[in-house]
C-alpha cells in the first residue's frame, strides 16, 4: 500500500495512522527474575532456545511461552503507543509470553535507520515502508534473515498462514523472501473483497465553508482557484488565526505525496487526473503529461494569488495535525486516514465543521479519479534481523501475528474486555466502540485493539469483525469506493541501493525534491517553464534513461508474477 495504501484503509484502520512516539527497552526477565541459561545463550548467539514445532498444523508459538522481550524498530517517528500499556498487548503477552519494546526515531527516519545499518547491528524486528531503499540495503548486506529459511527450520506452520502470492511477490533473486507485508491485497483478494476496497487518497473540504460559498465545482483550474479565493475572502480567520486555503502533505527531500513523492513514485494529483501509468505496454512518464503540468501551473497561480500559505512549505505532520484539529484548512489534497483522528474531534464539537470528500482536480474530460486501492506490496514490510536474540521465538511470533488468530487478537483484543459475542457475532462491546469513535487516542491507550498495533494486520481478514463505518469517517471512505484500482504491477519497480540505476534514481528524486517548491513559488508561468525544463535536463543528465529501462524490465516481470497468481 503505497502510503495509502496508506493505504487503502477501512474505517477501523484509524489507528493505522494515529500519531505516537516510543522508546527503547531491554530483554524481559523470567518469572524468577532472571533469564534462563538457555535464553541467555540464545540471546548471545542469535539462535533458538526452543525446538521447532513437530506438527506443521499446530501454531509454533504454543511450544514455548516463556517470557521474552523483542526489540522492534518502527521507521515511523509519529508512532506513540507502547506495548503493555493497553489491555490488548497485555493479553497477547500473557498468552504468548512475548513482550515488545518498540524503538522509533525521534526525528528523521532515514537518518536513524541509516545510522543503525552503518553500525552493522539491528533490533530483533524491523518494520518500514516496502518502498524504502533500506529494505534492499538490509537484504543485500546480509543484515536480515530469510523468513523462508526460518520458517522451514523452526516453524513450518508459517506456511499455513502466509499467502503464497505475497511470499512469491517478495521473493528475491536468491529464491528466498525476507519480509512479509501488512495491508496487502493480491488479485485474488480483489476478486473476493474488491467491492469493499477503498483508498486513502481524497480531496477534502471543510463542510460548513464549502456550503457557505455555494458548493462550487472544483474540478477545473478556474473553479478550483475561485473556490479557494472565495473561502479566503469569506473566512479570513478561524478562531482568530489566518485561514489556510489549501492543505497538502508535507514537503520532503524527494517531493510531496500530494504532487509527487519520488521516493514512492506516487502522486495524488496524477491519480486525481486519471493519468495512466502505462500506454501500449510501455511505462508512461506521467509527470510530463500536459494535464499534470497544467495543474502544477494552477497551483503556482494559487500561490501568486496569495492562496498558498507559507505554512504548507515548512510544516511537518505534527504541525499539520494541530492545524487540522483547529479546522484551519479550507481544502486538503490529503490522505483521509492521516487526519481521521482530528476529523473525529472536529465532528464531536460540531458536525458541520467536519471535513468531507468532494470531487477535486480532474482532467479536461472530467474523468473519475483512479485512486490506489490496497496493493500486493501492502503498506509496510516486517523483517527479522540477523542479530535476533531468539530465531525460533521470533518466527513463531511473526506467524502468530500473521494468522487469523493473531489478527483477531490484535483487532478485537481480549474477549470480555474489549469485545464479546453479541447477536451471534464477535464484535466490540458498545462502550468500547463508542470510545473508539469519540476519542481514538484514549481508546488506543486503554484497549489498544482495532489495529492500534498494525505491523502485521490483514485488512481483508478483519472485514469479518469490522463494525459498520460511522461518521465522520464514513463519508470520505464511501466517496472513494468505485474509484480504486490495483497498481500492484507498478510497485517495486524503482531501483534502489548502490547499483548504477539506484544511484541515478536517488539523484533524480532529490532533484525533483528541490525543483517542486521552486515551481510552485515561481512568479510567472515563464519562470515555471524555465525551472521545469531545467529539471527535465538535470534528471536526464543524472541517468534517467537507465532508470526507465530498469523500471520497464521490472514492470514486465511484475506482470508475469501477478498473472501467475491470478489464474
Amino acid at each position: 500500500m503505497r502510503k495509502n495504501k496508506t493505504r487503502k484503509t477501512l474505517t477501523t484502520l484509524l489507528a493505522l495512522f494515529t500519531a505516537v512516539s516510543l522508546s527503547a527497552c531491554s530483554t524481559d526477565k523470567g518469572a524468577s527474575g532472571s533469564t534462563s541459561p538457555q535464553q541467555t545463550k540464545a540471546a548471545e548467539k542469535g539462535t533458538s532456545s526452543a525446538a521447532p514445532a513437530a506438527n506443521s498444523d499446530e501454531p509454533g508459538w504454543k511450544s514455548d511461552t516463556k517470557p521474552i522481550t523483542f526489540d522492534w524498530y518502527l521507521n515511523f517517528s509519529w508512532f506513540p503507543n507502547k506495548w503493555g500499556v493497553d489491555a490488548t498487548t497485555q493479553y497477547i503477552t500473557k498468552k504468548t509470553g512475548v513482550n515488545v519494546n518498540f524503538i522509533v526515531p525521534a526525528g528523521n527516519e532515514n537518518e536513524k535507520l541509516n545510522t543503525m545499518i552503518a553500525s552493522g547491528k539491528l533490533p530483533d524486528f524491523i518494520t518500514l515502508g516496502w518502498y524504502e531503499d533500506a529494505v534492499k540495503k538490509m537484504i543485500e548486506g546480509n543484515m536480515v534473515l530469510p523468513l523462508s529459511d526460518l520458517a522451514k527450520q523452526y516453524d513450518p506452520y508459517f506456511f499455513k498462514v502466509a499467502d503464497p502470492a505475497k511470499t512469491s511477490w517478495y521473493t528475491q533473486k536468491d529464491g528466498k523472501f525476507y519480509g512479509y507485508p501488512n495491508a496487502s491485497s493480491s488479485q485474488q483478494d480483489y476478486k473476493k473483497f474488491g467491492e469493499n476496497f477503498t483508498s486513502t487518497q481524497t480531496f477534502l473540504v471543510r463542510k460548513d465553508m464549502y456550503e457557505a460559498i455555494g458548493k462550487p465545482d472544483m474540478r477545473t483550474p478556474e473553479g478550483f482557484l475561485n473556490a479557494l479565493k472565495a473561502a479566503k475572502e469569506k473566512f479570513p480567520e478561524v478562531n482568530g488565526q489566518p485561514l489556510i486555503p489549501l492543505g497538502l502533505h508535507d514537503f520532503q527531500d524527494k517531493g510531496n505525496l500530494s504532487f509527487l513523492d519520488a521516493a514512492q513514485n506516487n502522486s495524488m494529483l496524477a491519480n486525481f487526473l486519471a493519468i495512466p501509468y502505462e500506454k501500449d505496454g510501455k511505462l508512461y512518464d506521467r509527470f510530463t503529461d500536459p494535464e499534470y503540468v497544467s495543474w502544477l501551473k494552477t497551483f503556482r497561480k494559487a500561490n501568486e494569488m496569495g492562496l498558498l500559505a507559507k505554512d504548507i512549505f515548512i510544516d511537518k505532520r505534527p504541525q499539520m495535525e494541530e492545524k487540522t484539529a483547529q479546522g484551519r484548512y479550507f481544502a486538503m489534497l490529503y490522505q483521509r486516514s492521516d487526519m481521521s483522528n482530528q476529523n473525529i474531534s472536529l465532528y464531536q464539537k460540531d458536525p458541520n465543521k467536519v471535513y468531507i470528500a468532494v470531487d477535486g482536480p480532474a482532467n479536461a474530460k472530467k474523468d473519475a479519479p483512479t485512486l490506489p486501492g490496497p496493493g500486493i506490496s501492502g503498506w509496510t514490510v516486517t523483517l527479522i534481523s540477523k542479530d535476533v536474540k531468539d530465531k525460533a521465538r521470533a518466527i513463531k511470533f511473526l506467524s502468530y501475528l500473521m494468522s487469523e488468530e493473531g489478527n483477531k487478537d490484535v483487532y478485537l483484543g481480549e474477549k470480555g474486555v474489549s469485545y464479546d459475542t453479541i447477536d451471534g457475532k464477535d464484535q466490540f462491546k458498545p462502550e468500547v466502540f463508542d470510545l473508539m469513535n469519540k476519542d481514538r487516542a484514549a481508546f488506543d491507550k486503554k484497549y489498544g485493539s482495532s489495529f492500534t498495533f498494525w505491523m502485521l494486520m490483514d485488512t481483508n481478514m478483519m472485514l469479518k469483525w469490522a463494525p459498520p463505518t460511522v461518521e465522520p469517517i464514513k463519508q470520505p471512505e464511501e466517496w472513494t469506493k468505485g474509484k480504486t484500482k490495483s497498481f500492484s504491477q507498478y510497485d517495486n519497480i524503482t531501483p534502489s541501493g548502490t547499483s548504477e540505476e539506484g544511484i541515478a534514481n536517488s539523484k533524480i528524486a532529490q532533484i525533483w525534491g528541490k525543483a517542486l517548491p521552486k515551481l510552485l513559488l515561481a512568479k510567472s508561468d515563464e519562470e515555471f517553464d524555465q525551472i521545469f525544463d531545467k529539471f527535465l535536463k538535470d534528471r536526464k543528465a543524472a541517468g534517467l534513461d537507465k532508470v526507465q529501462a530498469y523500471q520497464q524490465k521490472e514492470f514486465e516481470a511484475n506482470k508475469q508474477k501477478i498473472a501467475q497468481f491470478s489464474k
